[in-house]
């Protein structure tokens, strides 16, 4: 089974705007869970985001991310179109939809949902 993990994330947040790049230890939210994501092993890690600022920081510790409409009304949403530009010929079998504000996710829990 191939597997695809994607992260969404946006800027405006309601109860803490701006919170996918948020410094923790000197580096943005979004990079950790993108590197927790990546330790998992389970299959290649996009960042499906709203905002071109997210995406240079992701591209900027050399990940991947995908700029997607930032009207899209969830992170759901954003999660599909990400995975339909990321993967047009539905290669993978399983997307696994991992929340951008899980700085501590124990990698092995991602692969817990294989």
């Amino acid at each position: 089974m191939k597997s695809l993990i994607v992260i969404p994330a946006r800027m405006a947040s309601t109860r803490l705007p701006g919170k996918p790049l948020a410094d923790i230890y000197g580096k943005a939210m979004i990079c950790h869970v993108y590197e927790r994501a990546l330790a998992s092993g389970a299959g290649p890690v996009i960042v499906a985001c709203a905002e071109q600022e997210i995406v240079d920081v992701i591209e900027a510790i050399g990940g991947t991310a995908i700029l997607t409409d930032p009207d899209l009304p969830s992170g759901t949403d954003r999660v599909k179109v990400a995975a339909d530009i990321f993967d047009p010929d539905k290669d993978y079998d399983v997307v696994i939809n991992v929340q951008g504000d899980m700085p501590a996710l124990d990698p092995a829990i991602i692969n817990d949902t294989l």
